[in-house]
């Protein structure tokens, strides 16, 4: 064969690489480097999309860009010796993996990130609204939550959310047939039921838009025998104060401290701004659960987490509580690919990407030290409000909380009696 048609075959390859849309989401000057890097070397089409790959999240996580690592890297190594690509292409990924395991660092400034405008529609298709969490597993402990999806797709941006890869279009959509869709569910009136709305979508983020605050209210008083769990990041708690409301309706928030909301957590209420609106929903006779998720591994995360349950402690009375979870940042395969397609600044998936029962999250040791860290700070809240792990194994109950319930039916069981037996 002769060279030109090695070259050809190469620059074949790379032509079908560069349809891929990983590579697409780079930006040109990337783009070129890899090609040139790839012809130089000869990388397989999986070389290059690990070098790819790590492109993006040395960007995401600010770190020193893969042109400058590789740069640093061949320069020892020249092009043409038969084992420079095996060589250079292994300290690339030792680099990539140390930062991997190391807490992520996030005392710099948080990145501005450009509010995207989101087109938001009323949804006028005949699908289902209700059913079970959508990312609930035989695998983990699992309360059995079922949810009403009255809104589809959010725009508070935390670059972590599974949601976008539930909804790809970028939309928001709005039931506009709420309550008609709920009226025709029929629930088992001997059964206790804990139903949330802030699976699809942030509960308050989109108001009573198209009625759909209404038509939940007007289903938990239908169905007595529910609770229903506004979940949010919000701080738009001003429809509950201006009506009467049925008592077996609660409001949660899902906290982490200011430093991960800056970096994280874009477009959504500050946690003051959360404590304050659970402040004034408690005042309102109204109980209010706190979600610990994701908790994430950082530099200085024990400390910011334990100032975080001091604030909830400070300002709540365990009457006025629910239940609080904890949780922490766990993907699926499609939603590692979809935010490195995003590319926006982020370090949530600055982690060694661990399986965990066919998904990825932090190592069992890193979750045992983060969720006993988390859990020990409410020690004189144990035996006054319900705790629990989200979508976590049996394993890591034993290890941090000493006990696991028998079954998820117990589980959904000692959750629907705690929360039920505080609302008024």
């Amino acid at each position: 064969m002769k060279l030109s048609d090695t070259k050809k075959g190469y620059s074949f390859k790379l032509a079908a690489f560069s349809g891929e849309a990983l590579f697409q989401s780079l930006d040109k000057d990337l783009q070129d480097f890899i090609h040139q890097f790839g012809s130089a070397y000869k990388l397989t089409y999986q070389e290059l999309r690990q070098v790819s790959e790590i492109a993006i999240d040395l960007k995401m996580w600010g770190d020193i860009s893969v042109v400058d690592r590789l740069n640093l890297i061949t320069s020892r190594y020249p092009a043409g010796n038969g084992n420079s690509k095996k060589q250079i292409l292994k300290e690339l990924q030792d680099y990539w993996q140390t930062l991997k395991t190391k807490p992520s660092d996030y005392s710099s400034n948080a990145p501005k990130v450009k509010s995207v405008v989101r087109k938001v529609t009323d949804n006028t298709n005949d699908h289902e609204v209700f059913g079970p969490c959508p990312v609930a597993s035989e695998k983990t402990v699992c309360c059995n939550l079922l949810t009403i999806d009255a809104v589809q797709g959010c725009s508070l941006g935390c670059s972590y959310c599974s949601i976008q890869t539930f909804y790809t279009d970028g939309a928001v959509a709005v039931e506009s047939n709420l309550e008609e869709k709920l009226d025709q569910i029929e629930l088992d009136p001997m059964k206790n039921y804990h139903i949330g709305s802030g699976q699809s979508s942030d509960s308050l983020a989109m108001g009573n838009r198209g009625g759909v605050l209404d038509a939940q209210m007007g289903f938990a008083r239908k169905n007595p025998n529910i609770i229903l769990e506004f979940k949010t990041k919000s701080k738009e708690v001003d429809y509950f104060l201006s009506r009467k409301l049925p008592p077996n309706i609660f409001v949660s928030w899902s906290l982490n401290p200011q430093v991960i909301i800056d970096h994280e957590e874009h477009f959504t209420a500050s946690l003051k701004q959360r404590i304050g609106a659970a402040r004034t929903i408690a005042d309102a006779g109204i109980i209010v659960g706190f979600h610990f998720h994701p908790i994430v591994y950082y530099r200085g995360w024990k400390n910011d987490y334990l100032q975080v349950a001091s604030m909830v402690m400070d300002q709540f009375s365990p009457d006025e509580v629910g239940m609080i979870s904890l949780g922490t940042l766990t993907f699926i395969k499609p939603a590692i690919q979809n935010l490195r397609k995003l590319g926006i600044p982020s370090k949530v998936l600055q982690m060694p990407l661990s399986n965990a029962v066919g998904k990825y999250s932090y190592s069992l040791d890193i979750k045992k030290k983060i969720f006993d860290g988390v859990y020990k700070a409410f020690k004189a809240w144990h035996e006054k409000v319900f705790f629990y792990f989200c979508m976590e194994e049996r394993i890591l109950w034993q290890s941090v909380m000493g006990t696991c319930y028998s079954s998820n039916e117990a589980f959904e069981d000692a959750l629907f009696q705690s929360v039920s037996g505080k609302m008024k």
